[in-house]
């Protein structure tokens, strides 16, 4: 990361990105070896990567997404598992994590590639708003408001006011729509910068407008004719049609640039996760093919989840398979798989877009099978199954759905979580040693009650709440 940045960077900790030293200050911590400027383009790579590291990672200092979803238990330190979240400030952590490392280098390599005189500036910084309105829809599904208009300006704005969550979802939309414009018109964008796409254009533009889709399909409940009109817009235009299209980052085999799961849990020698009882059972009463690709070491013929929230001995359930442990392993930001469920929820609701429900629900399913190295004959029994079939399962369309959402999603937290909050289903467990309701949101970060008290107040009587149980604007039901 940038020497010069050192001393910004220590204050957005603190104040998210409120503040700023004095250039005599920043001076001292300089070293004169490194470079004082870094070329934009590195900026944009760097973002990039600490944006999907971010949504990667399982170090539970960070992120405890995984958690949420409950797709993995603990074993000797349970309390993420049973939503204690303030312990090791992992809504700070997350929060800095997001303005500062993501946000802020976005902001800094747009408007250097803006003001340049590259002949490719206009595809560059649709690829940066982008990936800038990505990390914005998690913070606000993560929290709720948040500063937004005033935000990643420390010069004019030490302590920011909180942004309205659905205004900034309406923003978020305007942009990128913008950004889909310049993507289809532009001669160019980064090319060696880019680790996600490495230029493509035309797969940023499905990227952009996958991501608008799911935009649009967040408000389903709370603004249904803009969710109608915007997934409607972004099937049109073209969503992802196959997993060759997802959006994903390749890490490598060897440090510095390997998966994050790799080294919270291999590098680091932990035996700290194993299968949750939540998603084994699921997956146990469906006779899902996907449990051989998830998880490993069967106990007494079977796979055995731990029991959610409570301290389990590592070596008596199953555990989490070699694939999603190796270095190398991928990281995705969003794909086929949820693209797929996205449309088959907006073709319930009797939106206009090419396909049926059913239709989109078994493509959700086939594509996951196959992603995680399964065969066509595994798709073909396990769509056989009256409790999978789309006209058989049990519930109703939001609930079937909503399983097979849920199931798709592992190794991808945040959306496993999102999917439970929007549907209320499947059916999670209350952690056994808190008893704690599964968190609806995280809670603002200590420091903001510390250091920007007035605006955090203000925005906590606005979502009704400074709460893990308070819903995000677009959670109703």
């Amino acid at each position: 990361m940038k020497t010069n940045y050192k001393i910004l960077f220590a204050c957005f900790s603190l104040i998210f990105v409120a503040c700023q030293t004095d250039i005599e200050y920043e001076t001292l911590n300089r070293n004169p070896k490194d470079p004082s400027v870094v070329p934009y383009a590195t900026l944009f790579t760097s973002a990039s990567k600490s944006l999907v590291d971010e949504m990667v990672t399982t170090n539970y200092n960070t992120s405890i997404y995984k958690f949420l979803a409950q797709y993995w238990a603990q074993t000797t330190y349970t309390d993420e598992s049973n939503y204690e979240v303030q312990n090791r400030n992992i809504s700070r952590n997350h929060w800095s994590e997001m303005y500062t490392d993501v946000l802020f280098d976005f902001k800094d390599a747009k408007e250097r590639a803006i003001n340049g005189t590259s002949v490719n500036k206009v595809g560059e910084e649709a690829q940066i708003t982008v990936l800038e309105v990505y990390a914005w829809q998690n913070l606000v599904d993560t929290f709720g408001n948040v500063p937004y208009t005033e935000a990643l300006n420390p010069k004019e704005n030490i302590l920011p006011a909180y942004d309205d969550a659905a205004t900034i979802y309406a923003d978020l939309m305007i942009r990128l729509d913008t950004a889909i414009s310049q993507l289809g018109s532009a001669p160019g964008g980064f090319t060696k910068a880019d680790l996600i796409y490495g230029g493509d254009l035309a797969a940023w533009s499905k990227f952009a407008n996958s991501l608008k889709l799911r935009l649009a399909m967040r408000l389903s409940d709370v603004n249904p004719s803009v969710s109608k009109a915007a997934a409607e817009q972004a099937v049109a235009a073209g969503v992802f049609t196959s997993n060759a299209d997802n959006t994903t980052l390749q890490y490598l085999g060897a440090p510095p640039n390997t998966n994050p799961i790799w080294v919270s849990i291999v590098q680091s020698g932990r035996k700290d996760y194993v299968a949750s009882n939540t998603m084994i059972d699921h997956m146990n009463a469906l006779s899902d093919p996907r449990l051989d690709n998830f998880f490993k070491d069967k106990v007494n013929g079977a796979y055995l989840g731990g029991p959610y929230g409570a301290t389990n001995t590592y070596g008596k359930y199953s555990h989490i398979n070699a694939q999603i442990l190796a270095p190398d392993f991928e990281g995705t930001l969003i794909d086929f798989v949820e693209v797929s469920f996205l449309q088959a929820e907006a073709a319930e609701r009797g939106y206009s877009i090419t396909g049926t429900a059913e239709q989109h629900y078994n493509n959700g399913i086939e594509s996951s099978i196959l992603y995680w190295g399964g065969s066509a004959s595994d798709v073909t029994s396990y769509m056989a199954n009256p409790d999978v079939a789309y006209t058989t399962a049990s519930g109703d369309w939001k609930e079937k759905i909503a399983m097979q959402f849920w199931i798709g999603m592992y190794n991808r937290g945040c959306e496993g979580w999102n999917v439970w909050r929007k549907f209320d289903s499947p059916q999670l467990n209350i952690p056994v040693a808190s008893q704690r309701p599964i968190p609806t949101r995280y809670t603002y970060p200590i420091v903001e009650q510390n250091l920007n008290e007035a605006n955090r107040s203000s925005a906590a009587s606005a979502i009704g709440g400074d709460e893990q149980t308070t819903k995000i604007f677009w959670d109703v039901n």
